[in-house]
Parts: structure tokens; sequence; C-alpha cells
């Protein structure tokens, strides 16, 4: 229970702790009311947390991104790619294979594409 005294009715959160929690709610088997019980945050608030970041997430046109080297090779993510200079894409059924060479405006409109 958190006593709260003085004039400041309301929580104060940092980033660290918001990304703390975003991170934890993001895990496969996290059930976010669980999560904001133990973190003792109203899950409304989680919920508005999580919609902003994603509404930021969209904004910012950027989206994480798996480079081959890095990832284990047991990973269902990971698209083999025998030619060098060659830009593999796994979107949900579909994988699209871009040449190193291609113009941004024809792989943006490519993934933009496949997006919707």
């Amino acid at each position: 229970m958190t006593l709260i005294t003085g004039n400041e009715r309301r929580r104060r959160w940092s980033d660290e702790e918001r990304a703390r929690i975003l991170a934890e709610i993001a895990e496969p088997s996290a059930v976010v009311a669980e999560v904001a019980r133990r973190t003792d945050v109203c899950t409304s608030l989680v919920y508005r947390w999580r919609r902003e970041a994603r509404k930021a997430a969209q904004v910012s046109g950027f989206a994480p991104v798996l480079i081959e080297g890095a990832v284990a090779a047991s990973s269902p993510t990971a698209a083999p790619s025998s030619e060098p200079g060659l830009i593999v894409v796994d979107v949900k059924e579909a994988r699209v294979r871009i040449c190193a060479g291609a113009s941004s405006a024809l792989i943006s409109g490519t993934l933009k594409a496949l997006r919707s």
C-alpha cells in the first residue's frame, strides 16, 4: 500500500520505470493485470503507456531489425541469405528479398504494402 501525503495526489513514474514495466508486459507469458498489481500501477495506466509507446514507434517510422549474424542459428526469424548484399525480410507469412542496391523508395513502398 502506498500512502501519498502533501499536496501532490498523483504518483510519478520515471521513463526507466515505465520502460521496465512495459518490457515486463511484453514477455510472451505476461499478464498485464498481474504486472500492474505487482508494481502497484493501475492496469488502465499500463495499457495507456503501451498505447502511447506503440504510437510513438509508428510515428518514428522505425522498426526493430535483427541482423542475421547476431541471431542464433535456431531462430525462426533468421532468414538465410546465400547472396552477399541481399536483404531478407520476414513479414507475417511473407518473405521478401531485396537487393542491397534497390532504391529507398522501392524498399519503403514494398514494406508499406506488406504492413497493410
